[in-house]
C-alpha cells in the first residue's frame, strides 16, 4: 500500500517504537539512511541498523532479528519483489519500504496491512488496476441432479444443459481473464528502472517535520548525484530533481551581505554550480581527470594513438601548458583556473563535445575543503566496494557511511584516493577490451567477458563496479565502432567472481542512445534464460539485471539469451 501521509502513517508510528533498518549497499541508500538516523537522533527513536547487500543477507538478517521487532524499514530493497513471499513474516510485522527500484511488485501495492510503501506517487508508476490482477475465487456450485426431483425428465435435462453451458462459459471467462492478467503483468514487469532517489524522499519527510538541516540537504544531493553517476535516471528527471533541490539550497544557504562577516570560518556552505563533468578534477590533475572520465575518454578515443594526439591538440587549443595540466589542480596558476571552465567548454565544442558542463552542487567545509557532489559519490562507492580482504562487508559499509559525515574528512579523502585507482583501472580495462576486440556482437546484444588473470579484475567482481565499467565500456564502444547496428545494441558483461566456486558475475546494460529511457529488460530475460536451460544462477542482487552464474553453464545460458531476444 502506498503511504500518502508520511508523517501520520509512518513517522508518528515508528517514533515510539524500536525499529530495524535494513539498508542496501548503494550510495543513495546510505544517504537516505543518514537522513533517517539524524531524524531518529532528534526524537530519541531506538533503532538497529543492518546493512544488506542481497536477498540472502536480507532473509538471514530478518530471521535473526524478527522476534525483537515489529516495525521494519527497508531502504533501496524490497519494492520490486513479493516481500511477504520471500520473508514469510508473522501477521503483526509491518514493513515500511523506501526503494527506488521499479516496477513495484503488485502484491506490495495492494497489501493494505503489512506493506507500507514510502514512494513518491508522482513518479510514473503505471500500476495495473486491482480488478485486472486479482479476483475472488468463485466457487462453482455443483448442481448434481436430485433423484427426488419431481419435475419432468425433459425439464431436468434442459436445466442440466443450461448449467453445463453456464459452467463452460465461466471456465472460458476465467481462462481469458488469466491470459489477460499474464499479458498485463508481463507488460508491467518487463522493464526494470529507477524512481525518485530515496535520499530525496527522506529529505522531504525531514522538511515536512521542519527538521531539515544543511547536512540532510547535502545527503539528498549526493543521493540524487549517485543516480546520475550510475545512469539510473534520465537527464530530464535529473534536471527536474536538481531544480527542486536548488530551491532548498537557496533557502538554507541564503545570507545577506551584512551577515556574511558574522559567519564562522568552519561553517558548511552548499552552492549550486554549473560545473565541468570531469571526475574528481578538484582533487587530481586536470590531465588525469580528462584521461579517466568516461565521457572525454570515449570522445577522444584515448585507447588509440590517434586519441592521445587529439587530447594533446585539445590542450594546445586551450593554450594550457602540459606542466600546468599535469600537476595537482590546486597547484595550477590562479590566472589559468579563473577562466578554466569557459576555456574547456569553448575548446570542447570545437572537438564535438557539447555536454562538458553539468548542473550540480558543491559543499565547502570552511575555506580549505571543497567537494563536488560527484566527488563524494565516487569516494563513498569506492570505500563500499573496496576489494581489500582485511575488512568484512559490514566494516566497509560503516566506513562508507562515516565518510558522509563532515567530521570524518580523513575517510572521505581515503575514498577519493581509492576512487582514482578505480577510475584508472576502469579506463585501462576498457582500453584492453577494445584493443583486443573482446566486445563481440551476439546478434541481439553485445557481449564482453573479462578473463581470470586480467589486471585489476578483482575490482570488478562487485556489482556496482562492474555495472559502471559496463556502462563506460558501452559508451566507448559506441564511439569507436563504425557499425551502425552495433551502436544501438545493449551489452552483457561477465567478470570472474570466485575461482574456487567457479562463478561469474553477469550484468546487462540497456542500449546507449540519447533518447534512452534507462529501462532495462535484462532482469526478466536473465530469469527466463536460466529457467529454460536449468542454468545454476543466483538472483541475489537487488538489481534484477545482475546475476551470479556457474562458469560451465555460461555458454548454454548465452545461447538461450540469444534465442530469447532474437
Amino acid at each position: 500500500m502506498f503511504v500518502s501521509d508520511f508523517r501520520k502513517e509512518f513517522y508518528d508510528l515508528v517514533q515510539s517504537q524500536r525499529v530495524l533498518l535494513f539498508v542496501a549497499s548503494d550510495v543513495d541508500a546510505l544517504c537516505a539512511c543518514k537522513i533517517l538516523q539524524a531524524l531518529f537522533q532528534c526524537d530519541h527513536v531506538q533503532y538497529t541498523l543492518v546493512p544488506v547487500s542481497g536477498w540472502q543477507e536480507l532473509e538471514t538478517a530478518y530471521l535473526e532479528h524478527k522476534e525483537q521487532f515489529r516495525y521494519f524499514i527497508l531502504i533501496n530493497c524490497g519494492a520490486n519483489v513479493d516481500l511477504l513471499d520471500i520473508l514469510q513474516p508473522d501477521e503483526d510485522a509491518i514493513f515500511f519500504v523506501c526503494d527506488t527500484h521499479r516496477p513495484v511488485n503488485v502484491v506490495n501495492v495492494y497489501n493494505d496491512t503489512q506493506i507500507k510503501l514510502l514512494i513518491k506517487q508522482d513518479d510514473d508508476l503505471e500500476v495495473p488496476a486491482y480488478d485486472d490482477l486479482f479476483r475472488d475465487e468463485e466457487e462453482d456450485e455443483e448442481h448434481s441432479g436430485n433423484d427426488s426431483d419431481e419435475s419432468e425428465p425433459s425439464e431436468k435435462r434442459t436445466r442440466l444443459e443450461e448449467e453445463l453451458v453456464e459452467r463452460t462459459m465461466k471456465r472460458r471467462q476465467r481462462k481469458e481473464w488469466e491470459a489477460r492478467r499474464r499479458d498485463i503483468l508481463f507488460d508491467y514487469e518487463q522493464y526494470e528502472y529507477h524512481g525518485t532517489s530515496s535520499a530525496i524522499v527522506m529529505f522531504d519527510l525531514a522538511w515536512m517535520l521542519s527538521k531539515d538541516l544543511n547536512d540532510m540537504l547535502w545527503w539528498a544531493i549526493v543521493g540524487l548525484t549517485d543516480q546520475w553517476v550510475q545512469d539510473r535516471i534520465t537527464q530530464m528527471k535529473y534536471v527536474t530533481d536538481v531544480g527542486i533541490l536548488q530551491r532548498h539550497v537557496s533557502r538554507h544557504n541564503h545570507r545577506n551581505e551584512d551577515e556574511e562577516n558574522t559567519l564562522s570560518v568552519d561553517c558548511t556552505r552548499i552552492s549550486f554550480e554549473y560545473d565541468l563533468c570531469l571526475a574528481l578534477y578538484h582533487h587530481w590533475s586536470l590531465y588525469d581527470s580528462l584521461c579517466n572520465t568516461s565521457y572525454t575518454a570515449a570522445r577522444f578515443k584515448l585507447w588509440s594513438v590517434h586519441g592521445q594526439k587529439r587530447l594533446q591538440e585539445f590542450l594546445a587549443d586551450m593554450g594550457l601548458p602540459l606542466k600546468q595540466v599535469k600537476q595537482k589542480f590546486q597547484s595550477m596558476d590562479i590566472s589559468l583556473k579563473e577562466n578554466l571552465q569557459e576555456m574547456i567548454e569553448e575548446s570542447a565544442n570545437k572537438f564535438g563535445m557539447k555536454d562538458m558542463r553539468i548542473q550540480t552542487f558543491s559543499i565547502h567545509f570552511g575555506f580549505k575543503h571543497k567537494f563536488l557532489a560527484s566527488d563524494v559519490v565516487f569516494a563513498t562507492m569506492s570505500l563500499m566496494e573496496s576489494p581489500e580482504k582485511d575488512g568484512s562487508g559490514t566494516d566497509r559499509f560503516i566506513q562508507a557511511l562515516d565518510s558522509l559525515s563532515r567530521n570524518n574528512l580523513d575517510k572521505l579523502y581515503l575514498g577519493l584516493e581509492l576512487a582514482k585507482k578505480q577510475l584508472q583501472a576502469t579506463q585501462q580495462t576498457i582500453a584492453s577490451c577494445l584493443c583486443t576486440n573482446l566486445v563481440i556482437s551476439q546478434g541481439p546484444f553485445l557481449y564482453c567477458s573479462l578473463m581470470e588473470g586480467t589486471p585489476d579484475v578483482v575490482l570488478f567482481s562487485k556489482p556496482v563496479s562492474l555495472s559502471l565499467l559496463s556502462r563506460h565500456l558501452l559508451k566507448s564502444f559506441v564511439c569507436s565502432t563504425k557499425n551502425r547496428r552495433c551502436k544501438l545494441l545493449p551489452l552483457v558483461m561477465a567478470a570472474p567472481l570466485s575461482v574456487e566456486q567457479g562463478t561469474v558475475t553477469m550484468v546487462g546494460i540497456p542500449p546507449e542512445t540519447d533518447s534512452s529511457d534507462r529501462k532495462n529488460f535484462f532482469g526478466r530475460a536473465f530469469e527466463k534464460a536460466a529457467e529454460s536451460t536449468n542454468s545454476r544462477t543466483l538472483h541475489n542482487h537487488f538489481d534484477l539485471s545482475v546475476i551470479e552464474l556457474k562458469t560451465e553453464d555460461r555458454s548454454k545460458f548465452l545461447d538461450a539469451l540469444v534465442s530469447l531476444l532474437s
